[in-house]
C-alpha cells in the first residue's frame, strides 16, 4: 500500500515496507529531490510541453526534472506551480491558452499525479491500493478530482484522510497521549485538528473509499504496529488558505513599501528563498537574497533579520489569524468539555512548520515539552499508511445547502439542509419536498452547494499575467460557497411527465452523506411513484 501527501509546494510518497516493518519515504528518479536533512520530496511543479483536450494526449514534465531542465521560468505560461490551490476553484478561465486548448487546474493536477502514480505502477506490478491526504476544509470537487485520477489509472481502492488526522498518526505517540492538537502548516493551507486516538480494539466501520470493482480484503501489516491506534476520533477542526505562500506575499509587500520592490512572480520566489533562510538564522543574523536579470538589467537585493521578520508577520495580523483558528478549534472542544490544559501534545506538520516563527507561536500556547515538530514533511504521508482497518469517527467540516431567491435582499441565499458537525456517513436521510411553480412545468431545477465558513479575512487566488498568486482580502462576513451542480445539464433534478402544476408537492428528495463525504440524493416523483434519481452523487450530476 502507498500513501501520497499531495502538497502545494512539495509532494511526499510513502509505502509500507513489510520486510523492515516500517514506513519508508520513496525517492522517485526524475521526480524527487533530496536536500541535506530533508526526506525525498517531489516539487509540485509541472511543465506542459504539449497541451490537449484529452489528458492522455498531453505531454508534460513534472517534479525535479522541471528544475533540472531549466523549465521553471516564471515568465513561461507553460510552467505551473501552486496549481493545487486552483483545483476546484472558480478561476479556471484565467489559465492561458496552450496549443489551442484551455487546460483547467484539474487537468494540470491530474497530469502531475499521473506522472507520480504512473511511476509507482511501473515499479510495482501489485500496486492497487492508495491513500491520499486532503486538507481538512477541502470541498467535494477537490476530493472528486483525486478519485477520478485513480479511476483513470485503474487503482482498485483509494482512501482519503484529512491531513491533520494523518499527521497525528504519523507522529507515533504513546497511548498516554490521549488528546492531540495537530497544526499542519503547508505551502497553501493551514489545518487545525483536535483528535483523540484510542488503542483498545474497535470494530472498523465502512468508511473506506472505493473506486474500483474489487475490494482489497487483506489486512495491512501497518495496522498491527506497536502503539497503533484502533480508533481516531476527530473532536474539532478548522482551516483556511493560510500557508507559506501567504508569508511570501507578506515579505514582498514589506519590501514593496520600503524599497519599491515590484510584486511579481520573480520577487515572490526571492521572498520564498529568504523565508527558508530565516528559518535557520539566529535572531540577530541578517539573511540576504539577491537577483539580477541579464536581459532587463533588473536587480533586487533583500535583507532581513529573524526578529524583524516576526515583527512584520505580527503587523500583518498573521499570528492573529493563527490565534483565531486556534480559538475556533477550542470553542468546538469546549462543547465536549475539553480545555486547553487537557491537550497532551501539539504536533506541527508541513514545510512551513520549520519556521521558527511558527514554533515560537506554538510554544506561547503550549509547554515546550508538548510541542513536536521534528517530522514536518513525513508525518502526514507516513501516518496515512496507518489508515487501513482504522475506525475514523469524523464529522462534516462544511454544511450543504439549497440556493433560493431572497426577496428581502433581492439576491440569492443558501438554505442549509445538512449542517456542519454532522457525523458521516449519515444514518438517516434528510427529507425535502418541492412542487412546480408554474403551469405545465416540464422539469424542476435545484442548485445545491457546499457552504464554507465566513471569516474576517480570506486568501484570494488571483493572477498576475499568467502566474497564479494569492492575496489577503476582506470577506465581509460572506460565507464561501462551492456550487455542486450549477452548470448546464446538471441543474435539472427531475423531468416531470406529465408536466407539473402549482399547488401541491410533486417530488420528494432524500439527501444523505456517504462514507466518502459526498452528498447524495434520491428523487421520487410523487405523482407517478417513479424513482427519477437513485442515490446519485450530486457533484457528478450531468
Amino acid at each position: 500500500m502507498y500513501a501520497i501527501d499531495f502538497g502545494t509546494s512539495n509532494t511526499v510518497v510513502t509505502r509500507w515496507n513489510d520486510t523492515t516493518g516500517t514506513p519508508e519515504t520513496l525517492f522517485l528518479p526524475g521526480l524527487s529531490s533530496q536536500l541535506k536533512g530533508n526526506p525525498p520530496l517531489i516539487p509540485s511543479l509541472l511543465y506542459v510541453e504539449k497541451a490537449a483536450a484529452d489528458i492522455g494526449q498531453m505531454k508534460t514534465v513534472a517534479g525535479q526534472t522541471v528544475r533540472d531542465r531549466g523549465l521553471d521560468l516564471t515568465s513561461d505560461p507553460r510552467f505551473f506551480r501552486n496549481f493545487k490551490r486552483g483545483i476546484g476553484t472558480s478561476v479556471q478561465g484565467f489559465i492561458p491558452e496552450l496549443d489551442g486548448c484551455n487546460p483547467s487546474f484539474e487537468q494540470v493536477g491530474s497530469c502531475f499525479l499521473h506522472q507520480v502514480i504512473g511511476q509507482l505502477k511501473a515499479q510495482d506490478a501489485d500496486f492497487n491500493s492508495l491513500v491520499f491526504t486532503v486538507p481538512g476544509d477541502s470541498f467535494e470537487s477537490y476530493r472528486l478530482c483525486l478519485g477520478e485520477v485513480c479511476e483513470s489509472l485503474d487503482i482498485e481502492q483509494v482512501r482519503l484522510i484529512d491531513v491533520p488526522t494523518a499527521a497525528a498518526l504519523g507522529y507515533e505517540l504513546s497511548p498516554e497521549a490521549r488528546t492531540l492538537l495537530v497544526v499542519d502548516f503547508g505551502g497553501g493551507t493551514l489545518d487545525f485538528s483536535l483528535v483523540q486516538p484510542t488503542f483498545e480494539k474497535a470494530k472498523p466501520v465502512g468508511f473506506l473509499l472505493k473506486w474500483g470493482q474489487q475490494r482489497n480484503s487483506g489486512k495491512s501489516t501497518a495496522a498491527g504496529l506497536k502503539n497503533s491506534p484502533k480508533t481516531i476520533r476527530v473532536l474539532a477542526k478548522a482551516g483556511e488558505n493560510l500557508g507559506g505562500a501567504v508569508i511570501d506575499s507578506v515579505i514582498v509587500e514589506h519590501f514593496e513599501k520600503s524599497q519599491a520592490l515590484p510584486v511579481t512572480s520573480v520577487t515572490l520566489r526571492l521572498a520564498e528563498k529568504l523565508k527558508i533562510a530565516l528559518s535557520s538564522a539566529t535572531a540577530t543574523q541578517p539573511c540576504n537574497e539577491a537577483y539580477f536579470d541579464e536581459e532587463t538589467l533588473d536587480s533586487y537585493e533583500l535583507s532581513l533579520t529573524r526578529d524583524r521578520f516576526e515583527q512584520i508577520l505580527t503587523e500583518q495580523g498573521f499570528f492573529d489569524r493563527l490565534d483565531a483558528r486556534l480559538a475556533q478549534v477550542m470553542q468546538q472542544a469546549q462543547r465536549q468539555n475539553i480545555a486547553a490544559a487537557d491537550i497532551d501534545a501539539g504536533l506541527l506538520g508541513g514545510g512551513s512548520a520549520q519556521s521558527r516563527a511558527g514554533v515560537r507561536w506554538a510554544r506561547r500556547h503550549f509547554d515546550d515539552h508538548k510541542v513536536r515538530g521534528d517530522r514536518p514533511f513525513e508525518a502526514v504521508a507516513q501516518g496515512a499508511l496507518r489508515l487501513p482497518n482504522l475506525d475514523l469517527q469524523d464529522f462534516l467540516y462544511h454544511s450543504y445547502g439549497i440556493r433560493y431567491w431572497d426577496r428581502k435582499t433581492n439576491a440569492h441565499g443558501w438554505h442549509p439542509i445538512i449542517q456542519r458537525g454532522q457525523p458521516y456517513p449519515t444514518t438517516e436521510p434528510v427529507e425535502f419536498f418541492l412542487g412546480a411553480s408554474s403551469e405545465k412545468q416540464p422539469s424542476i431545477e435545484l442548485i445545491l452547494g457546499e457552504l464554507g465558513d465566513a471569516a474576517p479575512t480570506q486568501t484570494e487566488i488571483y493572477f498576475e499575467g499568467d502566474q497564479l498568486l494569492t492575496r489577503q482580502a476582506s470577506s465581509g462576513g460572506t460565507p464561501t460557497v462551492q456550487p455542486l451542480n450549477d452548470r448546464e445539464g446538471a441543474r435539472t433534478i427531475a423531468t416531470l411527465t406529465p408536466p407539473g402544476f402549482p399547488g401541491s408537492d410533486r417530488i420528494r428528495i432524500l439527501f444523505n452523506i456517504d462514507a466518502k463525504r459526498f452528498l447524495r440524493m434520491t428523487v421520487e416523483d410523487l405523482l407517478t411513484s417513479e424513482t427519477l434519481l437513485q442515490d446519485q452523487v450530486v457533484v457528478q450530476l450531468s
